[in-house]
C-alpha cells in the first residue's frame, strides 16, 4: 500500500509542474499567427499545406531560402497538457470533437476505429511517441527518388532536434526480457535503426515525460522567411485557366472568412495533409478519375484514376491483462521485430479504480490499477482499401475501407504474430504478471485472449479477423508512379506536390513516424537543391 501511496504522490506532483512546462512559448511561435489575421491575399515561393509530421520539417527547410507558408487547420500543441505529456496519449484519443480537438476520430467502414492529428504536429503531436527508422529495404521499394547520403543527414537532422534514448520503465523491461526468452533474437540494445531481432528504440517523449513533435522543427527554421496559419482550413487548390498548374489555395478562418494564398513565380503548392487529407483535398480540387468527379459535380481539372485508391492500414491485434502489482505508465520503448513478418510492441497504463463506496466517502483516494498491453503489427500490408468523398465539405472526413486480411499472406502473418505473443506470454519473464488461484497462476485478460489452440491456424487466424484494430499507421492513396513521380509531383499537374505518407505503399519499418520526419526534411533539402541548379544555368 506504501508504494501505491507514493506512486500517487509522485503522479500528483508530476503533473502540478504541467502549467510551468505549458507557459514556456516555443521560439516559432513567433511566426504563429491564428488565420483571422492572415491578409485577404498574400504571396509566397511555397505554400505547404498540413503542418504535421510531414509537413512542418518540409517548411522549416524551404524557409532557407525562399518565402514559405505552412497552413494547418489545428491549433498550437504547447498550451495543451494531454498533448504535451506521455500521460494523456489515451485523453488525447478519447476527448474528441468534430471541429476542435487535436485528434479527429473518424471509423472504417469495417467498423474499425481510427484517429488524425488536428493540431501542428500533426499525428507526431498524438502519437506513442516511438521513433525507429525505415527498413533498408523500403528506400528502393518506395519508388521515391531518394538521395542516400542525403536521408542519413535529414534522419540526423530530426534526431538532434526532438529524438531521446528512453530509460526503460519495468513493464517495458519485461516485455524485452520476454521477447529475448522466446526466441526475437538477438538483442541490439538502443538502436535507431531497423534489425531483426529485440531492440531499444528512440522517443520524441524526453526523461521527464515531455513531448517534442514535428512542431519542434519549426524552430530551425528562418523565422523572417516563414508564415504559420493555424485554424486554417484549406478547402481548394486554385489552378491556371491554360496549361494545368497549381497557382496557390482558397482557406476558411474559424469566423467563415476566405483567403487566398497565391505563388510566386517558381513556386509550389505542396500537400503534407495525411494519407487521408491529401487524396480528399486533391479530389475536391479536380483531380481525380473523372467519372467520379463528374458525379459530385466537380469540375475536372485533371484525370488522375488511382486518387484515393490503394490506401492501406497495418491491423494491430494483441491482448490485455491487469497487473498483479501497480506499474508505471509506459508508451512503446521496446519492439520485437521477427523473421516472420511481425512486429511486437507493449505498453501499460495507468487507471483509477472507481467503486460506489469510494463514492459515497469523498475523504477515501482513488485505488489505481494497471492494464498491461501487448500487440502485434504485421509488415506491408498488402491489402489494400480506398478513400471516397463524404461530401463536398472538406470539413467531413471521407470514407475509407482498408480491407484488412483480404490478403491471405496478411492473415499468414498475424497468425504468426498473435503466436508469438502466446510464446512471449509463457516466458519466465511473464511469470510475475500472473495471479495465484486454487487452480494456479493465471493471468487475468481484459478483453479478448488468445485461442487456447494456438497452434490452430484457423483459430488463430478468426482471432486475428474478430480482433482486428488500428496501429495508426494507415499510408497511400496518392501512391508514387500511380498519382506522383519519383520527385512526388503530381502528374500531369505542373506546380503542385504531394509529400507525406500518402505517397508510401508500405508503411515503414515498425513505426513510420521517423521516415515521414526524414521525408520532409529530405524532400526540402531536394527541392532547394534543384532550384539553385536551376537557377546557375
Amino acid at each position: 500500500m506504501a508504494s501505491i501511496t507514493t506512486f500517487c504522490f509522485t503522479f500528483i506532483i508530476f503533473f502540478s509542474l504541467i502549467p510551468s512546462t505549458l507557459s514556456q512559448k516555443p521560439k516559432y511561435m513567433t511566426f504563429v499567427v491564428n488565420a483571422t489575421e492572415h491578409p485577404p491575399e498574400d504571396y509566397f515561393d511555397y505554400i505547404v499545406v498540413g503542418g504535421g509530421t510531414a509537413g512542418c520539417p518540409l517548411a522549416a527547410t524551404l524557409s532557407f531560402n525562399h518565402r514559405v507558408l505552412l497552413l494547418e487547420r489545428g491549433g498550437v500543441p504547447h498550451t495543451n497538457p494531454n498533448v504535451m505529456r506521455q500521460e494523456g496519449f489515451i485523453p488525447t484519443l478519447r476527448q474528441v470533437d468534430d471541429h476542435y480537438s487535436p485528434a479527429e476520430a473518424f471509423s472504417s467502414e469495417e467498423g474499425v476505429p481510427n484517429a488524425r492529428g488536428r493540431i501542428l504536429g500533426g499525428s507526431s503531436a498524438i502519437n506513442a511517441g516511438f521513433y525507429s527508422r525505415a527498413d533498408d529495404e523500403f528506400y528502393n521499394r518506395s519508388g521515391i527518388n531518394f538521395d542516400s547520403s542525403s536521408i542519413e543527414r535529414s534522419y540526423q537532422w530530426i534526431e538532434k532536434a526532438i529524438v531521446f534514448q528512453p530509460e526503460l520503465e519495468p513493464w517495458q523491461s519485461a516485455i524485452r526480457d520476454g521477447l529475448i526468452e522466446s526466441g526475437v533474437r538477438p538483442f541490439n540494445g538502443f538502436t535507431l535503426k531497423h534489425t531483426i531481432g529485440t531492440k531499444i528504440g528512440g522517443s520524441t517523449f524526453n526523461s521527464s515525460g515531455h513531448r517534442h513533435s514535428a512542431a519542434d522543427l519549426l524552430n530551425l527554421a528562418k523565422e523572417n522567411n516563414i508564415k504559420v496559419a493555424v485554424h486554417a482550413t484549406v478547402e481548394r487548390i486554385l489552378f491556371s485557366s491554360e496549361n494545368v498548374h497549381a497557382t496557390g489555395v482558397v482557406f476558411r478562418d474559424t469566423a467563415g472568412r476566405y483567403h487566398h494564398a497565391m505563388l510566386k513565380k517558381q513556386g509550389e503548392v505542396i500537400l503534407a495533409a495525411g494519407a487521408i487529407g491529401s487524396p480528399q483535398l486533391l479530389l475536391l480540387s479536380g483531380i481525380g478519375p473523372r467519372a467520379y468527379l463528374s458525379s459530385w459535380g466537380i469540375p475536372v481539372v485533371d484525370h488522375s484514376p488511382f486518387v484515393g485508391q490503394f490506401l492501406y492500414d497495418n491491423p494491430r491485434n494483441g491482448i490485455s491483462f491487469l497487473t498483479p502489482s501497480l506499474l508505471r505508465h509506459s508508451l512503446i520503448q521496446v519492439v520485437g521485430i521477427t523473421d516472420s513478418g511481425a512486429y511486437l510492441e507493449a505498453s501499460s497504463s495507468v487507471r483509477p479504480f472507481h467503486s460506489h463506496v469510494h463514492s459515497r466517502r469523498s475523504h477515501s483516494s482513488p485505488t489505481y490499477f494497471t492494464v498491461a498491453n501487448i500487440m502485434e503489427k504485421i509488415i506491408g500490408p498488402l491489402s489494400a482499401g480506398s478513400l471516397r468523398l463524404a461530401s463536398t465539405e472538406i470539413t467531413r472526413s471521407p470514407t475509407v475501407s482498408f480491407n484488412y486480411f483480404s490478403s491471405p499472406v496478411d492473415l499468414e502473418r498475424c497468425v504468426n504474430g498473435t503466436r508469438k505473443i502466446g510464446e512471449v506470454l509463457r516466458t519466465r519473464a511473464m511469470a510475475g504478471f500472473r495471479f495465484w488461484n486454487w487452480h494456479g497462476a493465471e493471468f487475468r485478460f481484459v478483453g479478448a485472449h488468445l485461442p487456447a489452440n494456438q497452434s490452430s491456424d484457423e483459430e488463430m487466424g478468426a482471432f486475428c479477423r474478430q480482433t482486428v484494430n488500428t496501429i495508426w499507421h494507415y499510408h497511400g492513396g496518392c501512391l508514387v508512379d500511380r498519382v506522383v513521380d519519383s520527385d512526388l509531383k503530381v502528374m500531369g499537374v505542373g506546380s503542385l506536390r504531394v509529400i507525406d505518407g500518402s505517397v508510401f505503399s508500405i508503411s515503414p519499418g515498425t513505426n513510420p513516424q521517423a521516415t515521414v520526419l526524414m521525408l520532409g526534411r529530405h524532400m526540402g533539402l531536394k527541392i532547394l537543391r534543384n532550384r539553385m541548379q536551376k537557377k546557375s544555368v
